[in-house]
């Protein structure tokens, strides 16, 4: 069998192509949960300053309109959808460190939670906002908290409609803390929740 240099190239180009992608040598400084050795470790928060944080998240229940009619009209079987699901988020929000492995126990000064069907676009739009005075949070305890309520919507009607999607869980705003503040540019399609229930608590909390 002959070959070339073009063939020696190609060889040597898929030889090379085949190497296994390198850790880049700061990943350790980008992911704060990992050490220098690339192993999982809770982050040491001793040494930063407490400061006020807050995180605000969003999330969706999507589902058919005549799924949303139960909602809207009181009608579902396990009883009032929003309300229950408000308590979930709430619930959910304080034990954050207890579902999400390296996240710290804080002490959370306030959740706010808004439920609201949207029969436009045939959805339950859900907002968390959270409140800590401490040296981490509270960005996980906000998308937990709509994580929570999503899934308690859908376990509500899940008897009427499983096919339901929990769509767009996602940061809306952070602030406090060293990074400053995070504010997500939001479509102008898409709005808050406009609020049937509501919710807030305050009470010792976690990450």
């Amino acid at each position: 069998m002959s070959t070339d240099r073009r063939g020696k190239s190609a060889a040597g180009g898929a030889r090379a192509g085949a190497r296994a992608p390198r850790r880049p040598r700061n990943a350790g400084r980008l992911l704060t949960h990992l050490d220098r050795h690339g192993r999982a470790r809770m982050v040491d928060v001793g040494g930063k300053r407490e400061t006020v944080r807050e995180a605000v998240a969003r999330g969706e229940v999507v589902m058919e309109p005549a799924t949303l009619r139960l909602v809207t009209e009181g009608s579902a079987r396990k009883g009032d959808v929003l309300q229950v699901a408000q308590v979930a988020a709430i619930a959910a929000a304080k034990r954050t460190w207890e579902l999400i492995p390296l996240c710290h126990p804080i002490p959370l000064t306030g959740i706010a939670v808004d439920l609201a069907a949207d029969p436009g676009a045939s959805r339950v739009r859900i907002e968390a906002r959270v409140r800590t005075v401490g040296r981490t949070g509270a960005e996980m305890e906000a998308l937990v908290a709509v994580a929570a309520a999503g899934l308690t919507v859908y376990d509500m009607l899940k008897a009427a409609e499983r096919g339901m999607r929990i769509e767009n869980l996602r940061l809306m705003r952070k602030s406090g803390g060293k990074s400053g503040t995070y504010v997500r540019p939001e479509p102008a399609g898409r709005r808050g929740t406009g609020g049937r229930a509501r919710g807030r608590a305050g009470g010792r909390r976690r990450r």
